[in-house]
């Protein structure tokens, strides 16, 4: 350990040990500190008055103060012994060094590279980017279940019968899309000739109001049908009613759809692009299918016999067991119909109003279809479904043209729904078809004008 010595600080006591044990060592400038510090302990120096150089920390006699606050005499030889070479332009007056005190460097903490941050503009195009990527995903997911489900009612007759694609000449309208509706009463195992139409739609969609709309058409209405109508080169007989369009161009290669398309444009002048051909089975399987839960109705009838009822009993076709067909009994009011149900709900013409009232529940029952499907999200899960109920459908609808209207159709709907009844209530005159049946004979230039300026055209 250092000795302390009289008329030297500590830290010049430390200094001049080790000057003294490394005596053989020394450079010139550490020789002459060693000889300026054994003057001063001798007392062979003369202090000056004033400071030398202000503002520096030096002895009296001007020369450096060497500080060893806080430090253990260990500590200063290590910091001697390692001392680097002194720039040797600094110095006192009387020419020795000055020993400028070392910087500690502090150890800066590693701070981990961020990564650049996106501008606002990168940001909106990699979240449009990641739902372009999602779509695509959930669309080809779309298009695999829908060819899935539509495949299985080709291969498996057992559990569904898949329908044929009649030929149908479709126009495009001026304002929208007109699709027929036809809703048959074909049975299992019947043969289409055999089968009669009892629903007759045309649906407007797409149209500059952003609307759908609806028209039927009462299948008793008395129309001409060359080569079937009576001729007798002078008048023009309408002597046929117009599902019997139907069930003639059935039985000519199967064209059924066809000849109520070209009926409705000789008579109504309406062009129809599409057409979708539905039987009673096809119908209940797609109700239950898009609404495991049931569709939502406010069953109303008329009277019966002039008399309020609070039920009625309907026929249940689909339960029909050798020609024997059962009843079933609906309640009028607020409930959830499956799709056997709202089959004969819509079917049924017992009460006062006979087939008005058919097709105004008809139109009812289409409207709630439309109007409660409208969560777009049944088009992503259900689409195995909807394969399914194409393939049982008889129809021209591309599965492109669900792709690219059927959220917007379901749009339209939640906007409003316009129906239209041809002939209205009583707005006819009972005449008698050819085979002696009574028809209704209408003006066919005042529904073409009704028509027109509904958007029918």
């Amino acid at each position: 350990m250092a000795r302390d010595y009289t008329n030297l600080s500590h830290h010049e006591s430390l200094r001049l040990d080790y000057l003294q044990k490394n005596i053989h060592f020394l450079n010139q400038r550490e020789a002459q500190e060693l000889a300026y510090l054994q003057d001063k302990l001798a007392g062979r120096l003369i202090v000056p008055s004033t400071p030398l150089n202000h503002g520096e920390n030096h002895t009296p006699e001007g020369l450096p103060r060497f500080s060893a606050k806080g430090r253990s005499a260990a500590s200063h030889e290590q910091v001697a012994l390692h001392e680097p070479e002194q720039d040797e332009s600094a110095s006192t007056p009387e020419g020795l060094p000055k020993f400028k005190q070392r910087a500690r460097q502090k150890r800066s903490a590693k701070v981990p590279k961020q990564k650049p941050k996106l501008s606002r503009g990168k940001k909106i195009k990699r979240i449009l980017l990641s739902f372009l990527l999602l779509f695509i995903a959930l669309l080809a997911s779309m298009v695999f279940l829908f060819f899935k489900g539509y495949n299985a009612t080709k291969s498996n007759e057992a559990t569904a019968q898949a329908a044929e694609v009649e030929v149908f000449n479709g126009q495009e309208t001026r304002d929208g899309i007109n699709i027929l509706v036809l809703g048959t009463d074909e049975r299992t195992g019947q043969d289409s000739s055999e089968a009669r139409t009892d629903s007759i739609m045309v649906v407007n969609i797409g149209n500059s109001d952003k609307k759908v709309k609806i028209v039927s058409f009462m299948r008793d209405t008395l129309i001409n049908i060359p080569g079937y109508s009576y001729e007798d080169g002078y008048n023009t007989y309408y002597d046929q009613k117009l599902n019997a369009a139907f069930s003639y161009g059935e039985m000519n290669n199967k064209q059924g759809a066809e000849a109520i398309r070209v009926a409705l444009k000789q008579h109504f002048d309406i062009d129809i692009q599409y057409y979708a051909m539905v039987d009673f089975s096809t119908f209940a399987v797609a109700v239950d299918t898009l609404f495991p839960d049931g569709v939502k109705i406010d069953a109303k009838f008329s009277t019966v016999d002039g008399v309020a009822v609070d039920s009625v009993d309907v026929p249940d076709d689909l339960n029909a067991q050798d020609g024997v067909v059962p009843n079933q009994t609906i309640e009028v009011g607020e409930q959830y119909m499956d799709g056997r149900t709202l089959l004969n709900y819509a079917r049924f013409r017992k009460d006062d109003e006979g087939d008005s009232g058919r097709v105004r529940r008809q139109q009812e029952v289409l409207s709630a279809i439309l109007q409660q499907v409208k969560n777009p999200i049944k088009l992503f899960t259900g689409s195995e479904a909807l394969g399914k109920i194409m393939g049982m459908t008889s129809t021209n609808i591309p599965y492109s043209f669900i792709l690219s209207k059927g959220i917007s159709v379901l749009g339209d709907a939640s906007n409003g729904m316009e129906h239209l009844t041809v002939p209205e209530m009583g707005d006819w005159v009972d005449e008698y078809d050819a085979y002696g049946g009574l028809g209704l004979y209408i003006n066919f230039e005042t529904y073409q004008q009704r028509l027109a300026e509904l958007g029918f055209r």
